[in-house]
């Protein structure tokens, strides 16, 4: 079996810059890119608060320019995905979609978090090109436009009260006749002019000519007062949680409840010795490119001072 130093799990913000911190320290890393190479960036259209680069750019684009760095180091990058782990003991064992198996010394895993969808085929269809996961990610390029935020929860309040610092106008679609978040947030949506929240409405499909322009809704779906209507918007936002990446760690891995990686003390250490968490799967907070370089690079350091310790 295959013997790493230290494997990289993940080929997002966090586990590119994972693999240039630990190439520069001389351990040998070797990332695995998994089903999305360059991670969720990938499908951001546009980019402009990414420090160093004061033109706007997109996320493929950026995650390439990452991508072209960490082989400038001499990482081995390889397109496979992690289907199988066993935390059992040391060294770490690791199976891969075409059968092979590797071990290693020290593991940062970077998988990522995929955002929930409501399945609607519209969504990928528009995706970039108004539809988001992510208010702070792309609301500035809705200033002074319509928008819709999908979800009841803490998440969703939260995006529509920070788009309605931007936006002319925001409908929050709320498919129960109330809202799950907690009180505070409640109040916060219902007292902002800017928001105006549909309860008990579902959404059924996106449109607009090149991007999206309006939403296809049915009220109280089902029921004899069933109604169905159009409202124009220029942006859908989803916000009905993210799920964590974890699933193949989590027989080992202390997680939370929605399975978010538990990492000790602020820094990227998990429950196991030489194993650490790094970006979206250990963070249910920020969600940020720039936040999951930043922890890519503190599970590269805390992996060459374990090594220098137990080697």
């Amino acid at each position: 079996m295959e013997h790493i130093k230290c494997l990289i799990i993940g080929s997002g913000p966090a586990g590119y810059t994972a693999a240039i911190y630990a190439s520069r320290a001389n351990l040998q890393p070797v990332v695995y890119e998994g089903i999305q190479p360059g991670g969720q960036l990938t499908i951001t259209d546009v980019i402009e608060n990414f420090p160093g680069h004061p033109e706007e750019l997109s996320g493929l684009d950026l995650m390439e320019l990452m991508r072209k760095q960490v082989t400038k180091f001499g990482v081995e990058i390889r397109e496979k995905i992690c289907v199988k782990s066993d935390l059992s003991s040391q060294p770490y064992k690791f199976t891969f979609d075409d059968q092979s198996e590797v071990e290693a010394d020290t593991v940062i895993i970077a998988t990522g978090a995929s955002a929930k969808f409501l399945g609607l085929s519209d969504e990928k269809k528009y995706m970039g090109a108004g539809v988001s996961a992510c208010a702070t990610c792309d609301g500035f390029f809705y200033r002074k436009k319509v928008v819709a935020v999908v979800g009841g929860g803490d998440t969703a309040c939260g995006e529509a009260c920070y788009l309605a610092g931007l936006a002319s106008k925001v409908y929050l679609i709320v498919r129960k006749p109330f809202l799950r978040a907690s009180k505070i947030m409640q109040q916060r949506v219902m007292d902002n002019p800017n928001i105006e929240v549909l309860f008990e409405t579902n959404t059924e499909g996106l449109y607009g000519e090149g991007g999206v322009e309006g939403a296809h809704l049915v009220y109280r779906k089902g029921e004899a007062d069933e109604r169905k209507y159009d409202l124009p918007i220029d942006g859908f936002f989803l916000a009905i949680g993210h799920k964590p990446n974890s699933d193949i760690f989590r027989p080992w891995i202390e997680t939370d409840e929605t399975g978010y990686i538990i990492t000790k003390d602020n820094t990227p250490c998990t429950n196991l010795p030489g194993v650490f968490a790094a970006g979206d799967v250990a963070d249910p907070l920020y969600r940020q490119a720039i936040v999951a370089a930043g922890s890519g690079c503190k599970a590269a350091m805390e992996a060459e001072k374990y090594l220098a310790l137990h080697q």
